[in-house]
């Protein structure tokens, strides 16, 4: 690859066309490009050298279209880092004068009058709009991660999750959001830590501290998941493989230990709980509340 190639793709933030490739490379040195994996496809008629990533198939689309384009929904969401679905296409808004058609891996929406701003260069449906546009479909304690995952991400507040709400009134999924925007919080630190709290005030539950910090028996500093600190109980959410094994068994007998050492009750919660035995999970940290409530 001579440098005026490489320079090609550097003065097209990596992507270019097949007609443009052409201008350098035989038609046969192309076909051996692409076949070893040198050139990848992004678009049809155009490329990218290796691996293709979301900001190299957006690029292609810029080249495609002859101009910017602007995204929305999951793309829009993982710009503004609140994306907890990651699927595996591109959402985009149909471009002005521009034939753009949804593909494999592309989807092409029109939301006409949907606000736009700007995010590293790219237009983009703004953060409160996108939060709310993504959990409208969504499950809801999908869309409760998503509000979530928003607060915290720092790129909209509540108030302006409420607006945007109020401007995509009437469309589908729009009630079960709104009824989701009062119990959303910042501080949860994950989609499945977001999925057991709704879990946990569908059953009944009183709300719980997230995030509550305290010193341990070991003296060290803890912080809970969910605490309810009046009756000194604690809910934590562990990936499963956290549970596996000796060292493992070790670890969580040392936490059980530690919490014991200043009377607090630790309930463990995995990702069965909160899928497949919810109700389950909520009678057993109602009745480390009960105990603390009658002794």
């Amino acid at each position: 690859m001579d440098d005026q190639f490489l320079a090609l793709f550097a003065a097209q933030s990596g992507v270019a066309t097949s007609a443009q490739i052409l201008q350098y490379l035989t038609r046969r040195r192309f076909e051996a490009a692409v076949n070893t994996g040198v050139l990848e496809r992004v678009w049809q008629g155009i490329y990218c050298l290796g691996e293709p990533t979301d900001q190299l198939r957006l690029q292609g689309l810029d080249l495609s279209c002859g101009r910017p384009v602007a995204v929305c929904l999951a793309t829009a969401a993982s710009m503004f880092g609140f994306d907890t679905e990651q699927p595996d296409v591109l959402h985009v808004l149909d471009p002005p004068r521009c034939a753009l058609r949804s593909a494999d891996g592309l989807v092409v929406h029109r939301r006409d009058g949907a606000p736009l701003v700007v995010v590293n260069g790219r237009r983009a449906t703004s953060a409160a709009w996108t939060a709310i546009e993504v959990a409208r479909g969504l499950r809801r304690p999908r869309a409760l991660a998503t509000l979530d995952a928003a607060l915290r991400s720092g790129t909209c507040s509540r108030p302006e999750l409420w607006r945007a709400a109020v401007e995509q009134k009437g469309r589908r999924g729009i009630v079960a959001v709104r009824d989701l925007l009062p119990v959303a919080d910042p501080r949860s630190e994950s989609p499945m830590e977001s999925e057991a709290r709704l879990a946990m005030l569908d059953g009944g539950l009183p709300v719980p501290e997230l995030q509550y910090e305290i010193i341990d028996g070991n003296g060290d500093l803890r912080r809970l998941d969910f605490a309810w600190p009046d009756a000194r109980v604690a809910a934590e959410y562990d990936g499963v493989a956290w549970h596996s094994g000796p060292e493992a068994m070790s670890r969580d007998r040392r936490r059980f230990n530690a919490l014991a050492d200043i009377d607090w009750t630790l309930v463990p919660i995995v990702f069965d709980d909160v899928r497949y035995a919810a109700q389950q999970m909520v009678v057993r940290i109602e009745r480390q509340l009960w105990r603390a409530r009658a002794a």
